[in-house]
């Protein structure tokens, strides 16, 4: 009896947050040698951090993955590096997502992801073996279980050791967080001007925070923000986190000043935003993920 077909490997998102984002020529750089499935450059220099959204075919994006690891890791050095963002690497985090299309062909949430697994496996055994960087791994585990990025924030190097390579962080790069999960959306809310803007960004992070959404409250060049990853944007999506802080910061007299995304959102997620609010939430017609990617294989028009 012949042998079922395998099922086809969806395409995959891998997001590099680089601890870099003042250094024109090394993003230059960066960018170059992931050219052919490189989506997005978003660089904050307040942050000191470039965040490269890599999407394509899984083999195109996992060779990417590695190659602008190797180059960040042989030209950055984590030494001395002051940024607004918490880091621990000079290649910080590389989230990897399976990217499933709708028969619409808008991205929807993944069904699994197993293929996002493998892929993380594999890049954290090459770091690891090749580079000579600890790795931490997050979203489910190879034992079970499930570990989250904070989590991996909060424990490394103390009470959770590297799940491959060295026990101790690479004397230049540091060392890595390397995930598997479905969309994630970067988002951050910067305050009007005021004196108390950081106490009250912080307040306010406080009080969004909850399973669908991770906030920090930042002094970022000197104004407040409201840091945000929206961990289930299809559930909790950029308008209705901007209407919850806006909530908040009524009573102290204080408002959103401006809004940003970092990186790229799902068609789905623009498209459940009110079209008139879309500019205002930094939303435009070419911040989604299908937009950017090869012709023919994102979303029509």
């Amino acid at each position: 009896m012949p042998r079922a077909p395998a099922p086809p490997v969806p395409d995959l998102e891998c997001v590099v947050n680089v601890s870099e984002g003042r250094d024109d020529a090394a993003l230059d750089l960066l960018a170059i040698v992931c050219d052919g499935v490189l989506a997005d450059v978003h660089r904050d220099a307040d942050h000191h951090r470039a965040v490269l959204t890599l999407a394509g075919p899984a083999p195109a994006v996992e060779a990417a993955a590695r190659a602008v690891t190797a180059a960040a890791v042989a030209r950055l050095h984590l030494d001395g590096h002051r940024g607004s963002h918490p880091r621990f690497g000079v290649v910080d985090v590389v989230p990897v997502v399976p990217l499933e299309m709708d028969p619409d062909g808008r991205l929807r949430p993944p069904a699994a992801l197993d293929a996002a697994v493998g892929a993380r496996d594999r890049f954290a055994r090459w770091a690891a073996d090749t580079l000579g960087l600890p790795c931490f791994l997050y979203g489910p585990l190879p034992g079970g279980g499930v570990r989250t990025l904070p989590e991996v924030r909060r424990g490394a190097f103390t009470g959770l050791a590297p799940d491959v390579g060295p026990a101790v962080p690479h004397p230049t790069a540091g060392a890595c967080a390397v995930g598997a999960r479905g969309f994630l959306v970067a988002y951050n809310l910067w305050l009007d001007d005021r004196p108390d803007g950081l106490a009250l960004a912080r307040t306010v992070a406080a009080e969004v925070r909850g399973p669908a959404v991770r906030t920090l409250g930042l002094d970022v060049g000197g104004r407040a923000q409201v840091s945000c990853n929206l961990v289930d944007p299809f559930a909790v999506g950029p308008e209705a986190l901007y209407d919850e802080v806006r909530a908040l910061l009524e009573p102290y007299g204080a408002t959103i000043a401006r809004c940003e995304l970092v990186g790229l959102v799902p068609q789905a997620v623009r498209d459940a935003v009110t079209p008139a609010r879309r500019d205002l939430l930094d939303l435009d017609a070419g911040a989604t993920v299908e937009a950017r990617l090869a012709p023919g294989r994102g979303a029509p028009g």
